[in-house]
C-alpha cells in the first residue's frame, strides 16, 4: 500500500505490518468509531470491522466522516463504503444491535475490540463478552469538557444515570484528540502488548495517564 509510505518510514515496516494484520472491531460507528476505522485504516489497517445499527441523522454531520446525501443510510454500511472509495479497502460492516444474545458470536475472532458505544446496556454487552471470550478490549468515551481511552482491566461501566444519547455538549476538536489517542494506544499494544490508558480535558489541552 503505496498510500502508507510515510506511516511506514515513521513507525517501521514490522508495526506496519502487524497493523495490517489484526483483526480490530470496532464497535460504534458514531463519532469516535467512525472515525477511528478511519484512521487505521489510512495507517494501513486491513482487518476492520464496525458494528454500529443506527442510521445516519444530520445532527452527526459536524463529527462524523459522513456527508448529507447519505443522510439515512446505516453508518456501518457508509463507512465501509468511504473507506473503500478513499483507499481501495475493505471494512466488514455489520449493521446490527449488539445484545446479549448476539455479542459474542458478532466480537469471536476479533484479535482487538475496541468499544466506542455511547450507552451503558450496549458498553456492558461489549465488556461481558470479551470477557468470556479473553478478548482485549479497549475502551474510547466523551463526556462534555473530557474523554478517556481506558483499557478493561481497569474499567468501570459508567452508571448510565440520565442518559440521553442524542442530547449531550460534544465538541469536534475533542473527538479529533481522543481518537488520536485511541489510534496511538492499539498501536503501542500491537507494538510491545503495553496497554496505556488515558485522561483527555480540552479546556486546558491536556492528555494524562489515567488513573482509576
Amino acid at each position: 500500500m503505496t498510500f502508507t509510505l510515510h506511516e511506514t518510514r515513521y513507525r517501521g515496516k514490522a508495526l506496519l505490518q502487524k497493523l495490517a494484520g489484526a483483526r480490530i472491531t470496532v464497535c460504534g460507528a458514531g463519532s469516535l468509531g467512525a472515525n477511528l476505522v478511519e484512521q487505521l485504516a489510512r495507517c494501513g489497517a486491513t482487518g476492520l470491522t464496525v458494528i454500529d445499527r443506527d442510521r445516519l441523522e444530520e445532527q452527526n454531520l459536524a463529527t462524523q466522516p459522513y456527508g448529507r446525501s447519505e443522510l439515512g443510510g446505516y453508518k456501518a454500511t457508509l463507512l465501509s463504503a468511504l473507506v473503500y472509495r478513499a483507499l481501495g479497502l475493505q471494512v466488514t460492516a455489520v449493521p446490527k444491535e449488539l445484545t446479549p444474545d448476539t455479542a459474542g458470536r458478532l466480537l469471536r475472532g476479533s484479535q482487538l475490540v475496541v468499544d466506542c458505544l455511547d450507552n451503558r446496556a450496549g458498553r456492558l454487552c461489549v465488556q461481558e463478552a470479551c470477557r468470556q471470550y479473553q478478548i482485549p478490549l479497549l475502551h474510547g468515551g466523551l463526556n462534555g469538557d473530557y474523554a478517556e481511552v481506558v483499557w478493561d482491566a481497569a474499567y468501570t461501566v459508567p452508571s448510565g444515570a440520565g442518559e440521553d444519547v442524542c442530547d449531550y455538549p460534544l465538541a469536534r476538536n475533542l473527538v479529533t484528540l481522543t481518537v488520536s489517542t485511541l489510534a496511538e494506544s492499539i498501536l503501542t499494544w500491537l507494538d510491545n502488548e503495553d496497554q496505556q490508558s488515558w485522561s483527555l480535558t480540552l479546556r486546558d489541552f491536556a492528555i494524562r495517564p489515567w488513573l482509576a
